[in-house]
């Protein structure tokens, strides 16, 4: 295969994936490493992607990839993220979902849990948990993100102040080495850390590419949250952390 064929399929399962690795895209192409490696070096220099070490990322920036395309990222990643992480959540709870597609498979996984009081930010989680008819759903308010749905400003915020969640589950946009959560929007951010104030325990749903991306705002530290839930285990610094914090890692790869 061409350069021309290989670099807009290449675009198409980092988009897909998260990220490339060196190797096994030179085994789907049948080509060599260092013609993979040039490859990926025309894509980082249109600034199409990112190279790290062993292949590429989408790139990080200032603002946040496109929300049909979150969508579809790992996608059988969040499903198994989604299920490991609903199976501990018992019936009978009140719980915060937040903005993201993390957090909207979370509700997937929901739709056959009882009794639950759900508040959410965010739009599409209040429209797929509306097919549970043993879920009461409480929407924020405040001002609507029309890319995503998400519910942002003072008013969210007011809103999450009358409560006192069992559990919280809560998504972001990056993961740096030393175990800060980041996200893209400083109102989004601003729900997000009244949402963990509010909560007795905090859920994090964030597959692998997440520690490959970086965004400019700090919502937390993992030292706050009690359990992350992701599809492979976290980089060595990252789950040493972990461990020192007393931050339960629970490692659930996509089937």
């Amino acid at each position: 295969m061409s350069q021309t064929f290989r670099l807009p399929e290449i675009l198409e399962i980092a988009r897909k994936e998260g990220k490339v690795t060196v190797e096994s895209l030179a085994d789907r192409f049948g080509v060599t490493l260092q013609t993979i490696r040039r490859d990926l070096t025309e894509l980082a220099d249109a600034g199409r992607l990112e190279r790290v070490h062993g292949g590429a990322v989408l790139p990080s920036g200032t603002s946040n990839i496109d929300y049909e395309e979150r969508r579809s990222l790992n996608a059988a990643a969040k499903a198994a993220i989604a299920r490991a992480c609903v199976a501990e959540i018992p019936e009978d709870a009140s719980l915060f979902l937040n903005i993201g597609t993390s957090t909207e498979a979370v509700a997937q996984a929901l739709r056959g849990h009882e009794n639950l009081l759900v508040v959410t930010n965010n739009m599409n989680v209040a429209y797929i948990l509306n097919t549970n008819p043993a879920c009461r759903t409480v929407v924020t308010g405040g001002t609507l993100r029309r890319s995503d749905g998400g519910l942002i400003g003072n008013l969210a915020t007011d809103t999450i102040q009358q409560f006192r969640f069992d559990i919280a589950v809560v998504g972001c946009s990056a993961l740096d080495e030393g175990g800060e959560m980041l996200d893209f929007d400083i109102e989004e951010v601003g729900v997000s850390q009244a949402i963990i104030d509010r909560s007795r325990k905090v859920f994090l749903v964030a597959d692998n590419s997440k520690f490959l991306r970086s965004a400019p705002v700090r919502i937390a530290s993992l030292s706050d949250v009690d359990t992350v839930f992701t599809d492979a285990p976290l980089p060595p610094r990252l789950a040493a952390l972990c461990k020192d914090w007393g931050t339960r890692v629970v490692v659930c790869p996509a089937v």
